[in-house]
């Protein structure tokens, strides 16, 4: 490639000098060039075809080959029991169900005891012989919670963490119109619990040289969103955090996993009519689950489900508010951005 820019400069050269002295024909150093530029666009094509290539592959493998072998939880990752936080609803219940259906035992933290129990007993009877521990605690409190937390991590050995618990505005709104206390409950659940819960779990994954840590960022961490400012910019935090303390443990054994979302039907987005659906881009947990965690182990990136690489797209920095006809506004938002 340096040859080849090399040279076309050197033809460049010799036309600007030929032409000056009008010693030379054009049309024999312009033929020359025109190989030069053909040559030169083959390459890039060639380079953007073996990118396509590459991406096909590593999909393949991420969401295709990984989900043919299933491997032995407790043991890849060192620990018996795995944690999940925000776990009554969505994306957490289901990751505690499929989790315990794969022999981990699960510690269960949200705030609702109600709600709690009821995915206790539905593991209960799901998955016979898998333990279950509730802990009742409101993660919007901040960090008077994280004793009690710790009593009940004391003395088990963490296999998997899943910091899932979120919160958002629903419906969205603008900032100014947010109370105190919906802007601190943004803080304290989407970025402290994140940095909490990794702080108590990962001593112990360190001391045996094995454990993953699952983060549940967002699609929307990729750019900015009107209406939901505070959520994407705490996802994003999540995904920088993530990216960060992965580089910082590479070589320990303990695997650090970012989950980037795209459209899940949930409680918390339950706001729109299109959410509310399930269709090519937008999944069922039980779908969006399955997926995401067939990725654990090979790709510490991810969106965790294919159809929803489809809304992150390369080299585009575009994020639009789209009116839904069932609304005046604020409804549903649709961000693209580099992956």
């Amino acid at each position: 490639m340096r040859f080849c820019v090399t040279h076309c400069i050197s033809y460049l050269a010799r036309i600007q000098v030929d032409f000056m002295c009008g010693a030379a024909s054009m049309s024999s150093a312009g033929m020359e060039l025109q190989c030069v530029l053909t040559f030169l666009g083959l390459v890039w094509v060639a380079r953007w075809v073996l990118h396509i290539v590459l991406d096909v592959v590593a999909a393949l493998r991420k969401f295709v080959w990984a989900r043919l072998s299933k491997d032995n939880l407790p043991i890849k990752y060192g620990g018996k029991w795995a944690v999940v936080t925000g776990c009554t609803d969505g994306i957490g219940k289901e990751c505690a169900r499929q989790l315990a259906q794969r022999g981990m035992n699960i510690l269960l933290i949200a705030r609702n005891k109600d709600k709690l129990n009821n995915v206790k007993q539905l593991i209960r009877e799901e998955s016979p012989g898998v333990e279950t521990e509730i802990v009742q605690v409101d993660f919007s409190h901040g960090r008077v919670i994280y004793q009690e937390i710790a009593r009940h991590v004391e003395g088990k050995n963490i296999g998997i963490l899943v910091n899932n618990v979120g919160v958002a505005f629903s419906p969205p709104k603008k900032f100014m119109e947010a109370s105190e206390d919906e802007v601190w409950g943004h803080v304290n659940v989407n970025v402290a619990s994140v940095v909490a819960m990794t702080q108590l779990v990962l001593p112990g994954m360190l001391a045996r040289g094995r454990g993953a840590i699952i983060n549940v960022a967002s699609i929307f961490s990729s750019c900015t969103i009107p209406y939901l400012g505070i959520y994407s910019a705490t996802k994003a935090f999540v995904d920088f955090f993530s990216e960060s303390l992965s580089w910082e443990l590479r070589g320990s054994g303990i695997t650090v996993q970012t989950l980037r979302p795209g459209y899940v039907i949930t409680h918390m987005s339950n706001f729109a009519e299109f959410y509310r659906k399930p269709s090519f881009l937008v999944a069922t947990t039980k779908t969006y689950v399955t997926s995401a965690l067939a990725t654990l182990g090979h790709s510490g990136r991810t969106t965790g489900y294919w159809p929803h690489g489809f809304q992150v797209r390369p080299h585009t920095s575009h994020c639009r508010e789209v009116q839904m006809s069932s609304s005046n506004d604020r409804d549903v938002f649709a961000c693209n951005k580099v992956n």
